[in-house]
């Protein structure tokens, strides 16, 4: 499990009139010029206001989506800047062409309410390849470093590492955003109150083998949906059908198993199904109420039974985590089972944590997110941090 982390926070710095370089994670969905869901730039704000009680110096950069690169104009972080002056009310001056504009002597002419945002930071191949002279571009004249991107503290880029790097370590420091994520994870680590849950979903058991092994250590029930769950059956020797199956990954799940009898830890498997005969949109729900599926058909979410039963073991414990939907949510005709998890959520008189990625989306869908006790931005972060991992972009900011 993560070890006790001393950060230094934007509470720590002198920033009075001084430049900062501010890296957010406003990797929000836009389709069309539209902003879906604008929760990353709702939790960038208190960081941003405290920065302007001390300064109008200040510029914000961030990704959005995964660019390849080079400039695509679906993935501008021009419709967040819009969004970000209305939450703000302040002017929000777009900055394209961020490597030949001197972004440091444009912070000596803005005005009060004035804040710099530049354009995608992934445009560039520097950022992901932690290129040291893209982030000497990004820290040129920047008297301060403050990462609130908790999204991407796992990822060694150039603006998450490669620019705090540059500058001394007291030069450098966590927002707001980054210090809550920290301490509600760390505390549902340290010392859960029992009953304590872990619900776990999503498409394969070999994208978080290392966070449910790590979790098998703290938890007494292991509930498992969503995709993964059929690889799990399927070792089991249940007939899943046509569902989507890790095979080459079975030795994983065994690892599970051997380690949750080892632990005396619970492991909780559909019993039935929401089904379909393709993998589409438009399939008919199909309700299968065995563990069992038939050929030719594919399990697409969690059954009447099995929601009621992880319903219950969810309303009853102290402490859960969920990371992971419990089907293809974003299908009315499959959401069920997800939403149903949201529900009993909220039902829980103890800790509730939703750690990071899809499961954030669910939450959001059910209108429930604010009923949480915590609710992550991180996706692979929040998993890499559960499974004890040191984050390489929270590691700089350090005291």
């Amino acid at each position: 499990m993560a070890a006790k982390i001393n950060l230094r926070t934007v509470r720590d710095l002198d920033l009075t009139n001084k430049k900062v370089l501010v890296r957010l994670d406003l990797n929000v969905p836009i389709k069309k010029g539209v902003i879906s869901d604008d929760t990353r730039i709702r939790e960038a704000i208190p960081t941003i206001k405290f920065l302007l009680e001390h300064t109008n110096k200040i510029v914000l950069c961030s990704h959005l989506g995964r660019p390849d690169g080079a400039p695509d104009l679906k993935y501008s972080l021009e419709p967040v800047g819009a969004r970000l002056a209305e939450l703000l009310d302040v002017e929000v001056i777009f900055v394209n062409n961020y490597q030949d504009e001197p972004v440091d002597q444009m912070l000596n002419t803005i005005g009060k309410n004035q804040l710099v945002l530049l354009e995608n930071l992934r445009f560039h191949p520097g950022e992901t390849s932690n290129d040291v002279e893209f982030a000497r571009t990004l820290a040129k004249g920047i008297d301060f470093y403050v990462n609130d991107a908790f999204g991407t503290a796992h990822r060694a880029h150039a603006s998450t590492v490669g620019v705090p790097e540059l500058l001394a370590a007291d030069r450098r420091a966590a927002g707001f955003l980054i210090e809550k994520e920290i301490e509600a994870l760390s505390s549902v680590l340290a010392d859960p109150a029992g009953p304590f849950t872990v619900v776990m979903g999503g498409s394969k058991v070999s994208d978080k083998i290392g966070v449910i092994l790590s979790l098998l250590n703290k938890c007494h029930h292991l509930v498992i949906g969503g995709a993964m769950a059929y690889t799990f059956l399927k070792y089991k020797g249940v007939n899943v059908g046509s569902s989507r199956v890790e095979s080459d990954r079975m030795d994983l799940v065994e690892s599970i198993f051997r380690n949750a009898e080892a632990r005396n830890v619970k492991i909780h498997l559909p019993v039935d199904h929401g089904c379909a005969s393709s993998f589409t949109e438009t399939a008919k729900r199909e309700d299968i109420d065995t563990p069992e599926i038939p050929e030719g058909l594919m399990g697409l979410d969690i059954g009447d039974k099995t929601i009621r039963a992880y319903s219950e073991i969810v309303r009853t414990s102290r402490t859960v985590l969920w990371n992971g939907p419990m089907g293809v949510f974003e299908w009315p005709a499959f959401a069920k089972g997800s939403l149903a998890i949201a529900k009993a959520m909220t039902e829980c008189n103890g800790k509730t944590v939703i750690g990071g990625g899809d499961s954030v989306s669910v939450v959001n869908m059910a209108g429930v997110a604010s009923q949480m006790t915590h609710v992550s931005t991180g996706g692979g972060a929040s998993l890499e941090f559960i499974e004890g991992k040191i984050l390489p972009g929270i590691k700089v900011l350090q005291k």
